[in-house]
């Protein structure tokens, strides 16, 4: 894996100093190792299970080259568990050598411009549309987009059509999964005035449809909508932000899908200590069943960052549940020059019906997490989280006991130097 990711650059280098193009180009490493201990992470903790520990590592070059009319990035990465192949391989046993981002843009004028290729799709609060980071993988598209940007505005339209080989004849997609869209079409518009801004997202996925229980025989596609809008506006020394999205179409090929998320943020921050109060529904439908989906799902955002760091919603779960009401309030103190301590608290509900009408409680979940910066380009992550589960959480998440301790902690280094950069600037 070293060795694909040292040819690559070289030869991204090399491409450069034989050009006459006055070019701008650099090189970013972005090295990442976390260890997780999982005691009840994603679900409730089993009895008679043993907790889960290791440790998983991106290693990722980011190289970007720029001219006055076109940018492009590379991004070959590769993601493992320590231990996970064994020693003196000739090649990586886990083919966990991939490319994270590969795009062009073209920059027609100072307004207008075209990106295509694999790249991540990021706006706003991230709720529907962002980049994953969190998760070492992240989250790509292959796509194009049409790209509009002046002072106060910028807009763009993007197109995607996913197949999973060059084929001969016909375009079926069986590439099955909640995320894995056939085709994608959106407008995404914001707007700036002075402090505030507003956002359209206008979103649509085609799914591939099949007749038969097998995924053998296409029946073209079925269609998902998602419509809504994002604000951030200042209330004197408090910054409101907010959101609301509907969903409609299809939530799978034969069920009719009515669906909504709304929320509400507002922050204050008084010099070393930011505070924030939120408060957030995500429309779901009831245990008992519906002649239509009710369960707004947030598709393509940055899931962990929202509902709780132990993944219990969202975050590859949760999908045509109960929907969730989420009551939230965070701290980030400043405990020195370079560092930070976060604490963060979740009351969550069910937003739909539970059977035999259950409370709708499900729990509160406290986040921790000390952030220390220890030199240039080197930071240290410590985080505990604890889950206090009440018995309906046991009811939307298979039936797993709530009484067991539900906990999960992480310590994570990340080293993200500047390798190269025809800019002059301090590399050290």
């Amino acid at each position: 894996m070293k060795f694909k990711i040292a040819k690559f650059a070289c030869s991204v280098v090399f491409l450069f100093f034989s050009s006459n193009v006055m070019a701008q180009l650099t090189i970013d490493a972005d090295l990442r190792a976390r260890f997780e201990y999982r005691h009840g992470s994603h679900n409730l903790f089993p009895d008679n299970a043993d907790p889960a520990a290791f440790v998983v590592q991106r290693s990722r070059l980011n190289i970007g080259y720029e001219t006055d009319r076109l940018k492009l990035m590379l991004s070959p990465q590769d993601v493992s568990v320590w231990g996970d192949t064994r020693q003196i391989l000739v090649n990586d046993g886990n083919d966990s050598f991939s490319i994270f981002q590969a795009w062009a843009q073209y920059f027609m004028n100072e307004n207008w411009s075209i990106k295509a290729g694999r790249q991540v799709i990021s706006y706003d609060d991230q709720r529907v549309m962002g980049g994953l980071d969190w998760a070492m993988q992240g989250r790509f598209h292959d796509a194009a987009l049409l790209k509009y940007k002046d002072e106060t505005i910028t807009a763009d339209l993007g197109l995607a059509f996913g197949q999973e080989s060059q084929r001969i004849d016909g375009t079926p997609y069986t590439i099955q999964g909640f995320f894995t869209y056939k085709t994608m079409q959106y407008l995404h518009l914001n707007k700036k005035w002075n402090k505030a801004s507003a956002s359209l997202l206008i979103l649509n996925n085609g799914f591939q449809k099949f007749e038969d229980q097998n995924n053998e025989i296409p029946d073209g596609v079925f269609n998902r909508q998602t419509v809504g809008t994002y604000f951030e506006v200042p209330v004197s020394k408090i910054k409101l932000a907010g959101s609301f999205y509907y969903q409609f179409g299809k939530a799978n090929a034969n069920t009719d899908l009515n669906a909504f998320q709304a929320s509400l943020l507002g922050a204050y921050n008084s010099g070393n200590i930011l505070y924030e109060l939120g408060y957030e529904i995500i429309s779901g439908t009831d245990q008992e069943g519906s002649d239509e989906n009710n369960s707004f799902f947030p598709l393509y955002g940055t899931n962990h960052k929202f509902n709780g760091f132990m993944d219990y919603f969202y975050v590859g779960n949760h999908a045509n549940n109960v929907g969730l009401n989420d009551l939230h309030a965070k701290m980030i103190i400043k405990t020195g020059e370079n560092s930070s301590f976060m604490i963060k608290g979740h009351y969550f509900a069910s937003n739909a019906d539970l059977i035999n009408d259950a409370d709708k409680y499900l729990g509160t979940e406290i986040d921790l997490a000390y952030t220390q910066n220890l030199v240039k380009f080197v930071k240290l992550s410590l985080g505990y989280s604890q889950m206090f589960a009440s018995d309906s959480m046991s009811l939307i998440k298979g039936g797993r006991p709530s009484d067991n301790t539900n906990n999960w902690g992480y310590a994570a280094l990340t080293v993200n130097p500047r390798l190269f950069s025809t800019k002059k600037e301090n590399l050290d």
